[in-house]
């Protein structure tokens, strides 16, 4: 995987945000050549500034609904590989503001694309959605890719379009050998140092940790699949190298850990405060002001089948060195820290040893492999 991205011209948006910006730097101690589009990051504790990304790479800040803006990044840098990371990627905000969440999430997934259709350079593209795209039914299963695709908070349902627009985009304009790979990659919660987002877990628990205050837990028992963000970024990495060399690979990919790393929100807040320590204790405080889906979990057999893709860290380990990199986050050569971490992660990956060719099942298997496989939910 390495040598693949070596001197790849590779486009990212949302670069300034948590996995944007990992995933930025995973791909520079790759040797890619790297071009980012985002909106500016404004907090000194922001990850982008801590791994001083904007001195290593092509930063353009701007507006993923900004179109013309976009294409003009498109026409100067001419990627040959598109991960596409720009969104509003929190429920709650959805709710307060619909409007701005369906604007980035939709339109700004269509002018991506639309700028790709007119950018004969690229050949692979990794929309990132989520694993809420999914018609919520509460079952203790995971969902597969050929499940209902129905969210219903403004949040999960942006992302069930943008998830048709890509659809739609792959069957109208990208459906010919010489068109670029499309693929959509649905992944669960992401723990890792760096995220310093509003309403969610692990970084309500590490700004608690830090001001030495009690942790506020809204839905206690909700599951959800926690996974760790260098799994998670390992995943896209794979569809957009193995899609860009096979095109028969494209389609819709989840990644989700393994069954029983699926936690309630009190298992995961306790198993975070055991690791910090300082006598660290949280609350519950429950809030159904807003719909937010009590169970969620992810099949992830097809990524292994096809991708070759299993979780390296299990909830432990991937808490263990969250909390560690977090406590790091402030020192003044973090970014030596993460790309020692990095350097560590991908050592260990049995995938990224041996990027063999696709065995015939796989092969066989991929043939079936498309965006369509997806049902609509009946409204």
């Amino acid at each position: 995987m390495k040598n693949f991205y070596k001197n790849k011209r590779v486009l990212i948006t949302g670069h300034t945000g948590f996995k944007g910006s990992w995933l930025s730097e995973i791909l520079l101690q790759f040797g890619a050549e790297v071009c980012g589009y985002a909106l500016e990051s404004k907090e000194s504790s922001d990850l982008y500034l801590n791994l001083k990304l904007h001195k290593n790479m092509n930063s353009y800040i701007g507006d993923i609904r900004n179109y013309d803006k976009l294409k003009k990044v498109f026409d100067t840098f001419k990627p040959e590989i598109v991960f596409h990371l720009a969104a509003q990627p929190i429920v709650r905000e959805s709710y307060k503001n619909p409007l701005y969440t369906y604007e980035t999430n939709v339109m700004g997934t269509v002018n991506l694309l639309e700028a790709v259709r007119h950018c004969s350079s690229v050949r692979s593209v990794v929309n990132v959605t989520t694993d809420k795209v999914y018609k919520n039914i509460n079952v203790n299963k995971g969902y597969t890719e050929t499940d209902y695709l129905c969210g219903q908070d403004p949040y999960s349902n942006s992302k069930s379009c943008s998830e048709l627009v890509t659809y739609s985009y792959k069957k109208s304009f990208f459906d010919t050998d010489d068109s670029p790979a499309v693929s959509t990659a649905r992944a669960g919660n992401v723990i890792g140092a760096g995220d310093f987002s509003k309403n969610r877990i692990i970084p309500d628990c590490v700004r608690a940790a830090f001001s030495r205050n009690k942790i506020e837990i809204r839905n206690p028992y909700s599951i959800r699949p926690y996974q760790y963000v260098m799994d998670c970024l390992y995943g896209y990495l794979l569809i957009g190298m193995k899609q860009y060399c096979d095109r028969s690979l494209a389609g819709a990919y989840n990644f989700g850990p393994k069954e029983d790393d699926c936690k309630t929100t009190i298992e995961i807040v306790d198993k975070f405060c055991h690791v910090w320590g300082d006598g660290l204790d949280y609350y519950t405080k429950p809030d159904d002001s807003v719909y937010e889906s009590q169970i969620l979990m992810l099949d992830s057999s097809k990524s292994n089948k096809l991708l070759n893709w299993n979780p390296q860290y299990d909830i432990d380990h991937a808490m263990h060195k969250t909390v560690e990199l977090y406590k790091l986050i402030y020192e003044k050569n973090f970014d030596e820290y993460a790309c020692s971490h990095i350097e560590d992660f991908f050592s260990g990956v049995s995938a990224f040893k041996n990027n063999s060719p696709l065995s015939i099942s796989a092969k066989k298997s991929a043939k079936n492999n498309s965006l369509h496989e997806n049902q609509i939910c009946a409204m």
